[in-house]
């Protein structure tokens, strides 16, 4: 086999049969220049978390989409550039494949790679292409799945508790149960694929959600992200830090809305906003205190679903998974 490493953005189906062993393993000169295209982005957690933590570093990745579109190089980079920031956490909020569960043994390898404990939420994607499914693979990882419900988890001798809403988008999030029991004495971090959850979540003061499922609109140029996912499709929030992270300010708290590492449809990204991203968070120091990527937004207007939207949606999980279920028997 030529030791010539793969052409930037080779897709793992057209390296297979040639690499040595494992096939989730690529030439780190393939992954070190994957690594260009995803941007590390740094922020400090709520001043809230001042008050109860020293510091604890968060690192969130969204949207991984393990499957043809994003380039296995890509993902591999992603996790790489987040143990090098050696992170106490690592949050992912959902969709971790695109249309099918072709890939899920590659998704189980993926997350497994990193190096410090890692907790999820699903997301509409994984819900389509079979959400029970998904979450095997993301368990065999070593993954903490949080389906509408919480946890604690102690990091450097601190208490961080955790909650976690399924997928809102297929109408999975219940957040009454994601919340009952929840600690007000402990510093609390939340987790939705959808952002607009975030509006519900910081009446029960919790300061800081992390979510995703946008992808910033891949496309951030004249702020054609805004247009499609904002004014299109009736988002609040689109990409990166909305809200307050000071208590007494325009609003109870902050979301931030992650670009993504995979794709879905279309693997193209244009504009600095749209790149693929890892969003750091310095957790116990003020805002302000460190240089960080972009400041706070105001949301945009947003748009709610209706009712006969949401029961679309609904009806669309369940078409997918009885359409799986005829090919299993067809092909048994």
């Amino acid at each position: 086999m030529s030791s010539t490493p793969p052409p930037e953005g080779l897709l793992l189906e057209q390296y297979r049969g040639r690499l040595p062993g494992d096939e989730t393993v690529l030439p780190p000169a393939a992954v070190a220049r994957a690594k260009t295209s995803i941007q590390v982005r740094r922020f400090a957690g709520p001043a809230h978390y001042t008050e109860h933590l020293s510091h604890l570093r968060i690192a969130h990745l969204t949207d991984l989409h393990v499957g043809r579109v994003t380039p296995w190089a890509v993902q591999l980079a992603a996790v790489e550039l987040t143990n090098a920031e050696k992170p106490d956490l690592v949050l992912l909020t959902g969709d971790f494949v695109c249309h099918s569960q072709q890939y899920l043994d590659r998704l189980e390898a993926l997350v497994r790679r990193f190096e410090a404990p890692v907790m999820a939420v699903l997301g509409n994607h994984d819900y389509w292409s079979g959400a029970d499914e998904v979450r095997l693979a993301l368990r065999r990882g070593g993954v903490e799945i949080l389906d509408n419900r919480h946890t604690i988890i102690g990091l450097r001798h601190q208490m961080l508790q955790v909650v976690g809403l399924d997928d809102a988008y297929t109408g999975h999030a219940r957040r009454e149960e994601a919340l009952k029991g929840l600690r007000r004495d402990l510093p609390t971090i939340a987790m939705s694929h959808i952002a607009e959850e975030a509006d519900g979540l910081w009446a029960h003061d919790i300061p800081l959600v992390l979510s995703g499922h946008t992808h910033a609109g891949q496309v951030t140029l004249a702020r054609l992200h805004e247009l499609a996912i904002g004014k299109l499709a009736g988002h609040r929030y689109v990409h990166g830090l909305y809200g307050s992270r000071r208590s007494g300010g325009a609003h109870p708290g902050a979301v931030y809305v992650g670009a993504g590492i995979g794709a879905s449809v279309m693997p193209i990204r244009l504009g600095e906003r749209g790149q693929r991203e890892v969003a750091i968070f310095e957790l116990g120091y003020e805002p302000g205190a460190i240089e960080e990527h972009h400041d706070e937004q105001d949301p945009l207007p947003g748009r709610p679903p209706t009712p006969e939207i949401m029961a679309k949606r609904a009806a669309a999980v369940v078409a997918k998974r009885e359409k799986r279920e005829r090919k299993k028997v067809r092909t048994s």
